[in-house]
């Protein structure tokens, strides 16, 4: 990756940051490099050697770019950690953060001032050797590249934890550099300029960073970049900027493009043009073939052009990207019975829309298995299995976790899914599945039941089984958050009641509980995945709580008690190098 940002380093491209006003700040890859040379100097001054881990808490701003290639450049190993943006949930995130920082055996953790003011008490909790600083303290220092070998440790990812714990994915640097090279071979190829893309992704996350910032880097070319916390308060600013900047690239989730055609008025876009947009890749959750519809059509007169819509299909430990739609068609999905397709993995015609994600990306080879190993034939459900260049090293430092994912070169996703005309469809996550009555069900059958539910937060709900108290087997149990602006909790009844109907009319199955929960209860991945598993647990712990009530004094009284743990760690005298796994 080195040699990418110097190759970069000599074009005349860069990046520009989006702010509220929608002001810019352009920063050209040359900067970048040159900044990030002296940060790397300024970690070797410090003491950070070739192959330390160094943890990375930043928002979306140029910071981050000259502490990920500072890492780098030093031979150091970066680890992307979110920022806190809920402060409702700040002792959850930091319990989380300690555990990340000490999972990879942080050697430092750099981070901005504000989100520094905050962390104290994870930096107590994992004592990282070289403590917590920010870019300002690192002090003047010499210029630093250092020469890394291709099959060198390159990046800590972690893994969205939807249905675990996150885990930390270890990406060498030539696994990287080939997810990068079948992403370019994928890209429309444009003799005279680039592709020019924008993203509001955040840069901790793997879309965001390695399909967005990276490849921008990789094959260089302009990129606008918009914090993440602006796209949710204001999803308009995404289309504007797409118009504005005349980009051809951007990605985004589902739920994003849900958003969008849900929220984003006409006189928000102010007459924008979109015709420019030829690839408008979708992933990082299950596809809703519904949400990209409403999209294309929501914004056809403003020149979207269907067609740019690619739902693809990746994850963490495969880097990113494993399958890609073709381009130039609309989007294909095969429609199925949920009920058979669960019950006997028969992907048989029925009501639900399963969505194409597409074939494998170049040099990626991908098989649908059946539970005895057998590979199995189109139509036919089963674990989803990858190999490929980009496939992780394993879970840094979880030997055993490691061992139950990858045998033989091979991947084992944990995702349910099946072929159709040659092209991979992906179901959900086994480790989901709901057994009721001897038949498996896939959560997505009854969650896709409450879309347009009178008084229920759209895309806020989830479905799980549970055994409750004096029963034999497993039952439904549906946890939806109240839509915003609905009556009080004494209004209830009549919600839970829509919510019945709604999954019995669409499944056959009636739920065996409801329970109806303020917004923002539902716990979520760093990258906005509801939790199911996490969800459940809380639920039967009785701790399925909302996010505190934050205002400016409990921000303060947060920020003192951080303070107050950074001096517990000085008057400690710190703690030992963690080992290395």
């Amino acid at each position: 990756m080195n040699e990418a940002l110097a190759a970069a380093a000599a074009s005349a491209s860069g990046l520009t940051f989006v702010d509220r006003t929608e002001g810019e700040t352009f920063v050209t890859y040359g900067d970048v490099r040159a900044r990030a040379r002296r940060t790397a100097g300024a970690l070797r001054a410090r003491g950070v050697e070739t192959g330390d881990r160094v943890a990375l808490v930043f928002p979306t701003s140029p910071a981050f770019l000259e502490a990920f290639f500072g890492v780098l450049l030093a031979g150091a190993v970066p680890v992307p950690l979110y920022p806190p943006v809920r402060l409702g949930r700040l002792a959850e995130y930091l319990v989380s953060t300690s555990r990340m920082i000490a999972a990879v055996g942080a050697r430092l953790v750099l981070a901005d001032a504000t989100t520094r003011s905050l962390l104290g008490k994870a930096i107590e909790s994992s004592r990282p050797p070289l403590g917590c600083v920010t870019l300002g303290d690192l002090g003047p220092a010499g210029e630093l590249e250092a020469e890394i070998g291709p099959g060198a440790l390159g990046l800590i990812q972690f893994s969205s934890g939807s249905t675990a714990d996150p885990r930390p994915v270890a990406l060498s640097h030539d696994g990287l550099m080939a997810q990068l090279a079948a992403l370019r071979a994928l890209l429309p190829r444009e003799e005279a300029l680039p592709q020019k893309g924008v993203s509001w992704l955040p840069l901790y996350h793997d879309m965001g960073l390695i399909g967005c910032l990276l490849q921008a880097v990789y094959y260089p070319g302009p990129l606008v970049l918009i914090p993440p916390e602006l796209f949710l308060a204001r999803p308009a600013l995404w289309l504007r900027a797409i118009a504005r900047h005349r980009a051809t690239i951007s990605v985004a989730p589902s739920f994003a493009y849900a958003l969008c055609a849900k929220r984003v008025r006409d006189e928000d876009l102010g007459g924008a043009d979109l015709s420019c947009w030829q690839v408008a890749l979708c992933g990082a959750e299950p596809v809703s073939l519904d949400s990209l519809d409403r999209f294309a059509r929501r914004f056809g007169p403003f020149g979207f052009d269907r067609r740019a819509l690619r739902p693809v299909y990746g994850l963490a430990e495969a880097a990113l990207a494993v399958t890609f739609t073709p381009g130039d068609r609309e989007v294909k999905a095969t429609r199925v019975d949920p009920v058979r397709l669960a019950a006997t993995g028969e992907a048989v015609d029925g009501p639900r829309a399963v969505v194409s994600v597409g074939t494998p990306v170049p040099g990626t080879d991908v098989e649908v298995r059946g539970p005895d190993g057998s590979v199995l034939g189109e139509l036919r459900v089963g674990r989803i299995f990858v190999r490929g260049p980009s496939v992780m090293a394993g879970y840094f430092g979880q030997p055993e976790a490691t061992a139950s994912a990858l045998s033989g070169g091979w991947l084992d996703t944990g995702d349910l899914g099946f072929v159709a005309g040659g092209e991979l469809h992906v179901c959900g996550r086994e480790k989901n599945v709901i057994v009721i009555r001897g038949a498996n069900h896939l959560p997505q059958e009854f969650e896709e039941a409450l879309a347009g539910v009178e008084g229920v937060r759209a895309g806020c709900a989830v479905a799980v089984g549970f055994v409750p108290e004096g029963e034999d087997g497993e039952q439904l149990l549906v946890l939806a958050e109240r839509a915003r602006g609905t009556g009080p909790p004494a209004d209830d009844e009549g919600t839970v009641e829509r919510i019945r109907r709604a999954v019995l009319s669409h499944t056959g199955i009636r739920p065996h509980t409801v329970r109806l929960l303020e917004p923002g209860t539902l716990p979520r991945t760093s990258s906005g995945k509801l939790r199911r598993n996490e969800a459940l647990r809380r639920f039967l712990a009785g701790a399925l709580d909302p996010p505190v009530r934050v205002g400016r004094l409990r921000v303060l009284i947060e920020v003192v008690r951080s303070a107050l743990a950074f001096t517990r760690v000085r008057l400690g005298g710190g703690a030992g190098r963690p080992t290395s796994a």
